[in-house]
């Protein structure tokens, strides 16, 4: 008698019988709740002043009103003082001649530089790092005070050396009797506290690209030129972009060189746009009018920079 067979039972397949998870209530905001405490903070500590700083641009707000909290509305009369002040368009070129001349070499040093760590022995390599390091780790203001000893009229060190160098003209030369001489200085000193950062970043650069991609370009015969251009600059542009970016932002507002080595002098000659941002606000208690200052020092920046904005926005090679 034949027994009777049974099916066998179906096999599992893969997502046979069970149904997909949903999402949990809410899970896609969760990137967003995460991020809010840090947006929040953001907005406090930037955004909140800012609002501010454009509100007090459109007051008379001098040291009386200050004193007695007075709000006297006055519109656009801040940006008509500024606006038809020579001063301020005088200011403003100065202020965007020094900044594009030292960010120019700032970058091309901070890359030599980037670039000399590259070829350089592990020993001398070193010894240069540390040098940097401390150069970029000494306060301002104490090496503002060395510059200013060196380039001292009677008693610099670079007068003196000039001299024993035969060149008996800058015996008492005065490095900061113009403002041209005295911004060149005052260049001099940020390039000297700037190129270590750049230098280390552009180095940092060289160091991800492979030396098998240097290998084959020295086998194919190519120029040390020639292996910069094809090996070394695809990965320095991004790099390069950025420090840009940043020596802009960070030389276009420079005060503290400025403002310690002639304050502005002489007779206003180096005057730059945050010097006349202090001079009317902090120094001539005419705070409505600083305001004023600081917007459309904001909008010079915006405009000086809105290529290298574009440039980081757009350009994938930027993202880390």
């Amino acid at each position: 008698m034949a027994t009777p067979t049974t099916a066998a039972p179906p096999r599992d397949t893969p997502g046979a019988g069970r149904r997909r998870p949903r999402a949990a209530l809410g899970e896609p905001a969760v990137p967003y709740l995460m991020l809010a405490p840090a947006v929040v903070v953001m907005l406090a500590l930037l955004a909140w002043p800012a609002v501010q700083v454009l509100g007090i641009s459109f007051r008379k707000l001098d040291l009386g009103e200050l004193v007695r909290g007075e709000v006297v509305w006055v519109g656009f009369d801040n940006y008509a003082e500024i606006l038809t002040d020579p001063v301020f368009w005088s200011a403003t070129a100065r202020t965007v001649v020094f900044t594009a001349a030292v960010v120019a070499a700032t970058v091309a040093l901070g890359l030599g530089v980037g670039v000399l760590m590259r070829h350089l022995g592990a020993v001398v390599r070193t010894l240069l790092q540390i040098s940097l390091v401390l150069a970029w780790a000494t306060p301002i203001v104490a090496t503002t005070t060395v510059f200013q000893w060196m380039f001292d009229q009677e008693y610099g060190i670079l007068n003196k050396t000039l001299v024993l160098l035969g060149f008996d003209s800058f015996q008492g030369h005065s490095w900061f009797a113009t403002g041209a001489s005295t911004l060149t200085v005052i260049g001099l000193l940020v390039l000297w506290q700037a190129t270590p950062f750049i230098g280390f970043t552009l180095y940092a650069g060289l160091v991800t690209t492979p030396r098998d991609l240097y290998e084959a370009a020295a086998i194919d015969g190519a120029s040390p030129w020639q292996a910069f251009r094809a090996v070394s600059w695809p990965s320095l542009r991004p790099m390069l972009t950025l420090v840009a970016f940043l020596s802009v932002l960070w030389d276009f507002k420079v005060f503290t060189q400025v403002w310690a080595i002639r304050q502005g002098g002489p007779d206003g000659s180096s005057t730059t746009l945050p010097v006349l941002l202090y001079l009317k606000g902090i120094s001539g208690s005419h705070f409505g009018v600083a305001a004023a200052v600081a917007v459309l020092m904001l909008v010079v920046l915006v405009a000086v920079t809105w290529r290298y904005l574009r440039l980081l926005v757009r350009s994938p090679e930027t993202e880390l």
